[in-house]
């Protein structure tokens, strides 16, 4: 195996080695990877490579001006860092890292692999209409796009519809006593497809020596063999085919409505006095991988991000993790704020909607159930999530979550999911994203 082998395979190996996703999700330094770009840390791998060991300095040498003759001693080995010198113990520096770098596609597809899911969002804004094959009929249309094999068809079923044995008719008029009407009821009875003016004109060719030919009917058909249609057609081939106009059909192409996939996700973060650094941390590690996992999903993502402790207002992406305030908690405040900006930016007719909101379920006294379950209702979405984040356990007046899902239940587009610790955050991620697939799949 040559030197170029060597590398490909250590450059496989490091690949094989970064961090399983979950791994990253849970515990990861999400802050290293941009909006469009998830970096995830893979162990550095050392290619092998040739270097002259830096103990080895005994031996003898030769030179002039000052370097030593022949046959002298070098001097002795000098210590060398990490020789077990006593300034620097092991284990005390970190393993390095390097990275593995994702586009949100990727990321989406590999976050579907890992959770078993599926999600395929559908287009909404229709950007452009084009032309596909020519499957689609109308009545007009330019002589050259004229369905010439179904005119052929339909005029050959209606052939085939109106053949009947000429011959066998002629010798029904012969029939003692028999004349063009009697022939003509026998024919409908038996469902020839004989016309009247037929009929007389057939009965006025008959010579007037073979009239009374047959004593009855019974005697005519015992003597007479009808022949088939199919018998006929291969005997004498079809000599001409009755197209009508009103069998016309012209073919033109089926219009394609090209519909871009545009999302928009409203993140929606509680940052009253309760929400401490853990709570904080939780949140960013379940909405950072939703963010990416969307981004990859769409043709086009946009994000709004709201902060809110008993009030509402709209943050940068940048900021929205880290803002802590000393103010109460009414989570209807956000809402308030996401249902007047999705209306004025991003109508439900060109963009699929999230709502993704999360806090320590701690709420002012009702109003969940007198204003944020009312408001979730009123807001046109894909799937409203709220996630809860409380380390500690579940504070005495932390309802709100457990009141949302208890209205809405499973059968809706709302998921709820609790996360107490990094290992229950890509459970929720799958609480929540399976919850969607659901709802596409319905």
């Amino acid at each position: 195996m040559g030197l170029r082998e060597d590398l490909e395979r250590y450059r496989i190996v490091g690949e094989e080695r970064r961090q399983d996703l979950a791994e990253f999700i849970q515990y990861g330094d999400l802050g290293q990877s941009l909006p469009d770009e998830v970096r995830i840390p893979i162990k550095i791998v050392d290619l092998p490579s040739f270097e002259y060991d830096q103990r080895d300095m005994g031996g003898v040498g030769q030179g002039q001006g000052g370097t030593p003759d022949v046959g002298q001693p070098v001097g002795q080995p000098q210590p060398q860092p990490g020789d077990g010198d006593e300034e620097g113990q092991p284990g005390e520096e970190g393993g390095e890292h390097e990275y593995y770098e994702m586009d949100p596609e990727e990321f989406a597809q590999e976050l579907d692999e890992e959770l078993g899911l599926d999600l395929e969002p559908k287009g909404k804004k229709v950007v452009e209409e084009k032309e596909g094959d020519y499957t689609d009929l109308t009545r007009t249309g330019p002589a050259s796009t004229l369905d010439f094999e179904r005119l052929f068809k339909e005029g050959l079923k209606r052939k085939l519809a109106m053949d009947f044995d000429e011959e066998y008719v002629r010798e029904a008029l012969k029939i003692d006593g028999w004349g063009p009407q009697k022939v003509y009821e026998w024919a409908r009875e038996n469902h020839i497809p004989v016309s009247r003016p037929w009929i007389e004109d057939a009965y006025d060719d008959v010579p007037s020596d073979e009239l009374g030919t047959w004593e009855s009917i019974e005697q005519m058909e015992a003597n007479v063999e009808q022949e088939s249609t199919a018998a006929r057609i291969r005997r004498e081939g079809i000599k001409e085919v009755p197209f009508r106009r009103e069998d016309e059909r012209y073919r033109y192409p089926e219009i394609i409505e090209e519909r871009e996939k545009n999302v928009v996700v409203v993140n929606i973060r509680d940052v009253s006095g309760s929400m401490r650094e853990k709570k904080r941390e939780l949140v960013e590690r379940t909405f950072t991988p939703l963010d990416w996992y969307l981004t990859g999903k769409y043709d086009n993502a946009e994000f709004v991000y709201i902060a809110h402790d008993a009030e509402a207002w709209e943050v940068e992406r940048e900021e929205f993790f880290g803002i802590r305030s000393g103010g109460g908690t009414r989570i209807s405040s956000a809402y308030d704020l996401a249902a007047a900006i999705l209306e004025e930016r991003y109508p439900w007719s060109e963009w699929n909607r999230y709502v993704f909101a999360a806090g320590d379920s701690e709420n002012s006294s009702n109003d969940t159930e007198e204003r944020v379950i009312p408001k979730m209702e009123e807001i046109p979405a894909n799937l409203h999530a709220y996630v809860e984040t409380q380390p500690s356990g579940n504070a005495i007046n932390a309802t709100h979550a457990e009141e949302v899902e208890s209205h809405f239940g499973r059968e809706s587009n709302v998921a709820v999911a609790y996360v107490s610790s990094p290992e229950d955050v890509v459970d929720a991620i799958y609480t929540i994203l399976s919850r969607e697939q659901e709802a596409i799949e319905a």
